[in-house]
């Protein structure tokens, strides 16, 4: 029988305790078991640099504190009861110190992961590591979206789904380690607030969860952007893309039957597909939402905006209050027009045809200013032919572009931008044309898709997405956690506040795409300004109700408020409540029917509610610029174009990234901490006073049925 006597028995539990604190102090978190080996980067534990000493000679006087005499051999009696006693008596004795021993390292391992999550030492070392994986992780992730997004293959579709269950897992690590820190002893702001953002999460542990989930928004960002509206005759099958084809069409087209059709085949394309899915897409969202003590994601969602979660939709609330006089102002107005462009169609109380406002989705209606203009026979600043006239090409767009950020004091762009960007459609493959920017996360490497084409809507485009390009440039030296926007509002919003330079005729004048030979008399420059006025407020103006209702209906679904069966009247009921439009006359909406697939955002899962706050938001930024550039006068004439004085302001507070909650980061460039109105209303007041001069004969807002 084998047996523990005297001194060996002694350095034989030593030895035990020794191997055990050794392996408690090697078992320190880590992410190397989801540090995926795609990185191509060697791994090293998340660990302090003594973790490799036996945790024993750490600290000794632990052993006194937990009477080390039991195990030491410092008594003759117990030597010679362990020497001489019975077998049974001495497996007794070894299982019961084996067991005291196991009870000992579990102590030591709580006393460790205390003195380790209570290190403010600690939490700095690992949030460096944390953030340098988090960056190798987020450029994983932007190649396989960027490589799909430029060429829609099955292979690229799948690799999104790997990358993203990497990305998954290695967030919940991250997470569940974060957790761990004594964040409320700490007192260096800048360590609690990394850690908070890294707790805030939805993601869910369960991996064939996660897989799931992957799957169907790779089924539906494809089923999305590869659809085509097919006309079927009796002699041939025509299918249109939504851009440029059908996007065309509802820009262009102003037979009032051609509209319908383009409308509805689009929404019949992709709605029911999509719609298909969206039940359980949800159900798994709000699984990972549920595991992190959210009541649903769009409680998780909410969070970002760093208020109290109940008082964001109320925020929004007051907001759209303030800003809807204004709304219904220009409704009433763009229905008498349109009234008069397709009589019998409209009731002039009601509600207005969604498919007759320029748009596929009624968000933006600029594409009918030639139906409303208020002086057709004045100049407008539309100046397309003059810049087919001058020879631009999507190229020199570009570069036009990154020269009014450059003249401000801001930077160019980067090699990587040149050479990798998709700024035209390639001929042969299918590409995601909705523009967007891109950062992958490694200081350089920035860039822009769109399918441009020369003309004016799309130089504003270049701009807005420049202007997110620029915020990634500005605050790319801080840590990976803060490389996003002071609020998802406030990234919307940069690219957006340099257009309205750029829209206005100063500016054109300035680049030479307008003629600056002769200046008009008194009326007839405020015939030009009400026009101009009229084309920004196509664009501002009418696109706050639905920058809202977008997230107002997914918050009721995610809430299970609103149930599947009911997902389409219910967007219904927010259209017509919030836009005052409905669907075509005769084309019926049923249950069957998905219209909020329809949207580019719905499948791609991207919260909405961030437009409406950058609508507002960009009339705060630019009017505060306008100050700061020294600019007097009326401010739809303001163009911060070489104030590099104005542009230091705005560089300021675009370096901060998410370092700063976003009200500090708004009082840096606007001197508010709060989110206004009062700027959008001082640059549309021209406009305002002369449609409601118009409308003083007609109905103000529309009947609810």
């Amino acid at each position: 029988m084998w047996t523990l006597s005297g001194m060996a028995s002694t350095q034989f539990m030593v030895t035990i305790v020794v191997l055990l604190y050794w392996a408690a102090g090697a078992s320190s978190n880590s992410f190397d078991d989801v540090y995926d080996d795609d990185i191509n980067q060697n791994e090293d534990n998340m660990q302090d640099p003594q973790d490799n000493i036996p945790y024993l000679y750490q600290n000794r006087r632990y052993f006194k504190d937990h009477d080390e005499n039991r195990y030491l051999d410092n008594d003759d009696e117990d030597d010679d009861d362990l020497d001489g006693g019975d077998g049974d008596d001495e497996t007794s004795q070894r299982d019961e110190l084996l067991e005291e021993i196991k009870l000992l390292k579990e102590k030591l391992v709580q006393k460790r992961k205390q003195e380790k999550y209570g290190s403010q030492v600690y939490a700095k070392k690992w949030l460096i590591e944390y953030n340098n994986k988090a960056a190798d992780i987020d450029n994983m992730v932007a190649n396989a979206n960027w490589n799909y997004n430029v060429d829609i293959t099955d292979q690229h579709a799948k690799e999104v789904e790997r990358v993203s269950l990497i990305s998954a897992e290695f967030s919940t690590k991250a997470r569940n380690i974060a957790k761990q820190f004594k964040i409320h002893s700490f007192s260096d702001p800048n360590i609690k607030r990394q850690l908070k953002l890294i707790c805030s999460s939805a993601i869910c542990s369960h991996k064939r969860i996660n897989k799931k989930l992957a799957e169907i928004q790779s089924q539906m960002q494809t089923l999305y952007s590869t659809s085509k509206a097919c006309n079927k005759t009796l002699n041939e099958t025509k299918c249109y893309n939504l851009e440029p084809d059908l996007l065309g069409l509802m820009a262009k087209s102003r037979d009032y039957y051609k509209l319908q059709w383009a409308w509805k085949a689009w929404r019949d394309a992709t709605g029911p597909k999509i719609g298909k899915l969206y039940p359980q897409f949800v159900e798994l969202l709000n699984a990972g939402a549920k595991e992190n003590g959210y009541s649903d994601v769009g409680e998780y969602w909410r969070e970002s905006y760093e208020i109290d979660n109940d008082q964001l939709p109320k925020m929004v609330d007051k907001l759209w209050k303030e800003v809807k006089p204004m709304y219904q102002q220009l409704h009433a107005y763009v229905r008498q027009k349109l009234i008069l462009k397709y009589p019998g169609k409209i009731s002039p109380t009601g509600y207005i045809p969604a498919h007759l406002l320029g748009n596929m989705w009624a968000q933006i209606w600029s594409n009918i200013l030639d139906v409303v203009m208020p002086y057709p026979n004045v100049t407008t600043p539309d100046v397309t032919p003059e810049m087919v006239k001058q020879n631009y090409t999507p190229l020199k767009m570009f570069k036009t572009a990154e020269h009014f950020f450059t003249s401000i004091g801001l930077s160019k762009m980067t090699e990587d931008f040149w050479n990798k960007s998709m700024i035209e459609k390639p001929k042969n493959r299918k590409v995601v044309c909705h523009g967007s920017a891109e950062d992958f996360h490694n200081g350089h490497d920035f860039r822009i898709k769109m399918c441009t084409k020369t003309n004016m809507e799309y130089f504003y485009v270049i701009h807005h997405e420049m202007g997110h390009v620029e915020y990634y440039m500005q605050y790319a030296g801080q840590p990976n956690i803060y490389r996003t926007g002071a609020n998802p509002g406030f990234h919307e919003a940069i690219g957006d506040t340099i257009a309205l330079s750029v829209e206005t005729p100063e500016h054109f004048k300035k680049i030479k795409l307008m003629s600056s030979s002769s200046e008009p008399d008194k009326e007839t420059r405020h015939k030009m300004d009400i026009n101009f006025l009229m084309k920004m407020a196509l664009e501002k103006i009418a696109f706050l109700p639905f920058g809202l209702l977008i997230d107002k209906w997914r918050w009721d679904v995610f809430r299970s408020k609103t149930k599947p069966e009911h997902y389409n009247q219910q967007w219904w009921t927010l259209r017509k409540h919030y836009q005052g439009i409905e669907p075509p006359p005769g084309v019926i909406r049923t249950s069957k029917d998905f219209d909020p697939g329809a949207k580019f955002h719905v499948p791609d899962n991207t919260p909405y509610i961030r437009y409406f706050f950058s609508f507002l938001l960009q009339f705060q930024f630019h009017k505060a610029l306008c100050k700061e550039a020294g600019f007097q006068g009326q401010l739809h004439h303001c163009d911060i174009y070489q104030s590099t004085k104005a542009g230091q302001k705005l560089k300021t507070m675009l370096s901060l990234g998410a370092s700063q909650r976003w009200p500090v980061a708004l009082h840096q460039l606007t001197g508010s901490d709060t989110v206004q109105t009062s700027a959008i209303k001082e640059f549309f007041e021209p406009l305002m006073q002369w449609l409601r001069e118009q409308n003083k004969d007609q109905t103000i807002g529309w009947d609810q049925r």
